[in-house]
């Protein structure tokens, strides 16, 4: 009787593997006949387009299910992910009174149109795919793998989108952002494109950015500005916003930006943050009893120019900053190297309290002449 199972177990091993290398031998002499056409202007049958759309449903699905979706109704998360989608995923994907680029639409399979996608998919399935993108759909991956919370402010803007006509786009967006005034008539050609585009995330001459979670560059140390500028172009400060746009600007035009921005008095906050008494004595004292140096040691007036000044930034920005140090983002740059080890030291407590402060801190121009 054993011998008899074994006998059959043999056969039945045999008969798959022969299915196995037919099969595999079959698709071989099909891909080398080139029957199948490949060509984007044919489309697929469509047996298979069924096939490669459950295929990438299921993929897309089982993948993001354990995925923990952040609260994602916050004015700050997603007026940063409309910006970043005007600027990288419009010209394929359209948005509301903006169509497509036409020949973006001739590739196979079509980028969809995200207004019904968004509906569609739930939002970690989204964070995935944005995340990760789409292998054979043009769709890339994030630039930054590490960086999550950018991620989240994209499928923030999604959720949003099918609500949105086309001008609450262009509001949401930026594409409607006010005119350069002032210093900016001075700016011709190329720089003025650049100040416009950097306006919409940024701010213009005397605005402040539309999200929270964008830093104010006004005011800032031209030395600061044209670091941080190469250290994204060259992927050593870890930002899949910025790096593709830092990236695509030649050396003299960062030189340009940054004493453009250096030379603009920081827009005043429209109102105060509640903070702790304990905050202060963090900035200027530091806390010697968890190894804390003091905050104003390198962001204070007198600092070395390649450090940030933080007073007037956003709270929001400082705290979001501080808390993807902490949760484990490596340090990429030199400065990066001081403020990693930092900000791991900090409480959750400690980085809303001290990112507060700074943003109530009057700028430099607002206090007058250090003495």
């Amino acid at each position: 009787m054993r011998r008899l199972m074994n006998a059959r177990a043999r056969r039945l091993s045999v008969i798959i593997a022969a299915t196995i290398a037919g099969l595999m031998v079959g698709g071989f002499l099909f891909a080398w006949s080139g029957i199948y056409n490949i060509a984007a202007s044919r489309g697929h049958w469509a047996v298979v387009e069924w096939l490669l759309q459950f295929g990438m449903n299921n993929s897309v699905k089982r993948r993001a299910w354990a995925i923990e979706e952040p609260p994602l109704d916050h004015a700050d998360l997603y007026v940063l992910g409309a910006g970043h989608f005007h600027r990288a995923c419009l010209h394929c994907h359209g948005a509301p009174g903006v169509p497509g680029d036409l020949t973006a639409q001739q590739a196979l399979p079509p980028p969809p149109e995200l207004t019904h996608a968004a509906k569609e998919w739930k939002a970690r399935e989204l964070f995935w795919i944005v995340k990760h993108g789409i292998k054979y759909t043009g769709m890339p991956a994030w630039v930054v793998q590490e960086r999550d919370d950018e991620v989240w402010a994209v499928v923030a803007f999604l959720k949003r989108l099918p609500e949105l006509d086309a001008e609450g786009y262009r509001r949401l967006a930026g594409a409607s952002a006010p005119s350069q005034t002032g210093r900016d008539i001075a700016m011709v050609g190329r720089l003025t494109e650049l100040i416009g585009a950097c306006a919409r995330c940024h701010g213009a001459e005397q605005g402040r950015p539309a999200s929270g979670l964008v830093p104010v560059l006004h005011g800032q140390p031209a030395a600061f500005l044209i670091t941080a500028l190469q250290a994204y172009a060259k992927g050593l400060r870890p930002s899949g916003i910025m790096q593709p746009v830092a990236g695509e600007l030649q050396t003299d035009e960062i030189t340009k930006l940054a004493d453009y921005y250096a030379g603009l008095a920081v827009p005043r906050q429209t109102s105060r943050i509640a903070t702790s008494a304990t905050a202060q004595s963090l900035a200027t004292d530091g806390d010697p009893n968890a190894k804390i140096p003091p905050c104003g040691t390198c962001h204070d007036v007198k600092a070395l120019p390649i450090y940030p000044r933080l007073a007037g930034q956003n709270a929001a920005y400082l705290a979001n900053r501080l808390r993807v140090w902490k949760n484990g983002l490596r340090p990429s740059s030199d400065t990066e190297a001081i403020m990693v080890p930092i900000a791991r030291l900090l409480s959750d407590e400690q980085i809303t309290d001290i990112s507060a402060y700074f943003a109530n801190l009057p700028s430099e121009r607002e206090r007058g002449p250090t003495p």
